[in-house]
């Protein structure tokens, strides 16, 4: 199943949640995102269907194998790319705004391109 921005968002909210704490409801992503209560709970019931995670029977959120692999990669575009426009001088919240828009469409080839330019920069 191919995912859209939109999974793939859900996806990385999941992680960086799931990073705070084990237990990640579909409200707490709803308050994290400022989405609406039932556009999650359809987004998590295709996100479930898709594989991308499970539903223990308490309602807590889990990413499987292969959402954890999509949530880390778009997790790891978005802090390098806002943590570089922010290198180049761009403000905090506009770098982590552009970084939300371009770690869904960058390409793999450009995107190692750029992370291997950064490590070279900082050594």
């Amino acid at each position: 199943m191919k995912l859209q921005e939109s999974g793939e968002m859900y996806l990385e909210t999941i992680l960086i949640l799931s990073n705070k704490s084990p237990h990640v409801r579909s409200l707490d992503v709803a308050e994290y995102m400022g989405f609406s209560k039932p556009s999650v709970s359809r987004a998590v019931g295709l996100l479930k269907k898709g594989g991308f995670i499970t539903v223990s029977t308490e309602g807590f959120l889990q990413l499987t194998e292969e959402g954890m692999a999509v949530a880390v990669k778009i997790y790891e575009r978005h802090v390098m790319i806002s943590d570089f426009l922010e290198r180049i001088g761009v403000d905090r919240e506009t770098a982590v705004d552009d970084a939300c828009k371009i770690e869904h469409d960058i390409s793999e080839t450009s995107f190692e391109a750029l992370k291997k330019h950064i490590y070279t920069l900082n050594g």
